[in-house]
């Protein structure tokens, strides 16, 4: 039974980390710009997710130490302070996203401008790291979050033709708006492929205690938790493309995308939409918020854990709470948070390749990892994911001040 309900690490990395506030704004931007054209970088993300987070899952599982300590042990600390910077800096402008997506949310669902749901947003994600446990985190935002199953429910309410589906999962060029065409490729894989979700997810399983035996039930976690991200996600594209494609409409804010639920669902729809936004963002800024004192925890051998009282581990806990409270900021000075959504995810591709490259040499290191390191296929995945990160590294810039409007 333990090993069956740890399945539920993966669906709630799954809602707080792939399905969140990027993941839902970048979906619903290419469905209402190129309709169902765009599914295939979504596929493509989930597909590289799934392995990378199978490949930590394992790594946690038989060294008992999660992706940034095993990095930090295999490769130095003098390589990994530069990925720890770039991390903080990546990871402090996507929780300022997920709390003012959580503050929309919150707007949608009383009228209260979400500048004022900032403090309070900031102050339940904090008590609930500071006087929870990673337990009440694994299992409550997991049985919340299947509120965001309402996306899948309205996609099956606008019956788009399965043809039209399947075409979007080849790859085309696009006739019009080139450039905003490949920035939503770029930011729909950052948004898919965000490397908290590997820290998180690894240093989970080994709050957890994991083991050798659960090899099998993290393949299945991975892969079904993912796969509900990627489900959602899709799910979200085709009711932009079914709703306001149509209307021409170009996503400016969020009131404009809880049409995608509204018009199929009506008012309950759209009350729904603003409460499913709420919980997928506040699960990916609690994520966020333990991905960071996680990091630097095992990075300078702090005591580190969620499941630790917060006087036991004084620096992890004060790591997450001052984070907390600078990204709150943004919201609170009234940044708009879908622009933000949509630089922070293009800029999360930018730090990929420092994320994604020890997967090559720590997952094939016996030391860590002995019978269960990588066999030819599945480094043969690990190096396509490298070139897909580095050239979406290069081209992340150019394309955010060419399309990202």
């Amino acid at each position: 039974m333990r090993r069956l309900l740890e399945i539920a690490l993966g669906i709630i990395t799954s809602i707080g980390g792939f399905l969140e506030v990027g993941s839902i704004a970048t979906s619903a931007q290419a469905g209402a710009l190129f309709r169902f054209q765009l599914i295939w970088p979504i596929v493509l993300g989930t597909i590289c997710v799934i392995c990378l987070i199978e490949m930590s899952g394992r790594l946690a599982a038989i060294s008992h130490h999660a992706l940034p300590a095993a990095v930090r042990k295999r490769l130095g600390f003098n390589y990994y302070i530069v990925p720890l910077i770039a991390e903080t800096f990546v990871d402090l402008l996507v929780l300022a996203s997920e709390i003012g997506g959580a503050c929309i949310g919150l707007q949608l669902m009383t009228g209260i401008s979400f500048q004022w749901w900032a403090p309070l947003v900031a102050v339940v994600v904090w008590a609930t790291l500071w006087y929870g446990n990673f337990g009440i985190i694994e299992y409550g935002v997991s049985l919340l979050g299947l509120i965001t199953l309402v996306f899948v429910v309205a996609a099956f309410k606008l019956h788009p033709a399965p043809a039209d589906m399947f075409k979007g999962l080849i790859p085309t060029l696009p006739t019009h708006e080139k450039s905003r065409y490949w920035f939503l490729v770029v930011s729909m894989i950052g948004a898919t492929v965000s490397p908290y979700l590997f820290n998180f997810y690894s240093s989970g399983a080994v709050e957890d205690n994991w083991d050798e035996g659960d090899i099998w039930p993290n393949r299945i976690s991975a892969t079904l938790g993912m796969g509900f991200g990627g489900l959602v996600s899709v799910a979200v594209l085709i009711c932009a493309a079914m709703v306001l494609h149509p209307r021409k409409i170009d996503v400016n804010d969020y009131t404009q995308v809880a049409l995608i639920t509204s018009s199929p669902l009506g008012i309950r729809g759209f009350w729904i939409f603003g409460a499913a936004l709420f919980i997928a963002c506040s699960g990916a800024a609690l994520e966020l918020s333990l991905d960071i004192a996680y990091v630097y925890g095992q990075t300078f051998g702090w005591k580190w854990g969620e499941n630790e009282k917060p006087g036991n581990a004084t620096r992890f806990s004060m790591m997450f709470t001052l984070f907390i409270a600078v990204a709150s900021i943004f919201s609170i000075v009234g940044v708009d948070p879908l622009k933000l959504t949509l630089f922070s995810t293009a800029i999360t591709c930018v730090i990929l390749p420092l994320i994604v490259f020890p997967f090559l040499v720590i997952m094939n290191d016996e030391e860590l990892v002995g019978k269960h390191k990588n066999g030819m296929l599945s480094n043969g995945v690990v190096f396509a994911i490298v070139v897909i990160a580095f050239v979406l590294a290069i081209v992340a810039i150019p394309l955010e001040l060419l399309g990202g409007s």
